[in-house]
């Protein structure tokens, strides 16, 4: 089962057939205890739609859910992150530990208003020279703390700005259009198997400048472990996302343009794409 957003409300993909529910509110979506259990039911008196809604007409999935990001959940993103602060003067010895602590980095990543959806346009800092997105797999959280689902997301990162200080975290992280989530949620109780694929393909002009590739089982910590230490002391009334980090790093001598075509592909999610503004 999987849950878009549109114009027209929220979509339910269910045995290829589309739902649309009709006046439904989206966050009290993030409240249901068995949310598949009430769609099910409730779309058994909806006719279906005639086509499936297009992933670059659908909608950020987002209400007013905050969206957070762990770091360093990868062997790959720890040594990027070492090379960054390294070639911004610093040093890079935090990384390597908190890769290894029991403890995970968690950060703020984006208000709702600032996260943008398949076909719309993600920026690049102006203050910054090195710039490029994360593609990463991104859990749903209902209210309570347990994983709804998970999207693909987009963690739009400023390197120079991070590697220069890494209290710049928030600038580097945190700017409009920074965040992009979608084509939709994938409606599960249980994270994506372990061989899940998580691809990034960049165009620019037409061609592919940069792609990648990497698979869940390389993730680190598990998913479960990094919901349960969001939710110790915070609370989510109408629920959050976490992006659980990338294992797919351009290399350093590639920084986004304006102009580029950022397309992330994670199975069962689809693709989500954004133009670089």
């Amino acid at each position: 089962m999987k849950l878009y957003k549109t114009a027209q409300g929220p979509v339910v993909e269910f045995r290829s057939r589309w739902y649309v529910l009709n006046g439904a509110d989206w966050d009290d979506l993030f409240v249901e205890t068995n949310l598949q259990g009430m769609l099910e039911k409730r779309i058994k008196d909806l006719r279906p739609m005639d086509s499936a809604p297009a992933e670059n007409k659908c909608l950020a999935p987002i209400g007013q859910q905050e969206v957070w990001a762990a770091g360093v959940t990868y062997f790959r993103s720890r040594d990027a992150r070492i090379e960054e602060a390294q070639a911004g003067g610093g040093g890079g010895d935090f990384y390597a530990k908190v890769y290894e602590a029991v403890r995970p980095e968690l950060f703020f990543k984006s208000m709702p208003h600032r996260v943008v959806g398949p076909g719309q346009r993600v920026r690049i800092r102006k203050d910054s020279k090195w710039n490029v997105p994360e593609p990463e797999l991104t859990l749903a959280i209902n209210a309570s703390g347990k994983i709804i689902g998970y999207t693909a997301g987009n963690d739009m990162s400023s390197r120079d700005i991070e590697g220069e200080n890494p209290l710049y975290l928030p600038q580097a992280k945190v700017y409009d259009q920074s965040c992009a989530l979608g084509p939709c949620i994938v409606l599960c109780s249980d994270p994506p198997p372990a061989t899940t694929s998580i691809k990034i393909d960049i165009q620019r002009a037409g061609q592919t400048v940069f792609a990648g590739s990497t698979t869940l089982d390389r993730l680190k910590r598990k998913p479960e472990e990094l919901v349960e230490f969001l939710f110790r002391e915070t609370s989510f009334p109408h629920g959050a996302y976490l992006m659980t980090g990338t294992g797919v790093v351009p290399p350093n001598e590639f920084t986004l343009a304006a102009g580029d075509r950022i397309s992330i592909h994670i199975d069962e999610v689809g693709t989500l794409t954004n133009d670089v503004l």
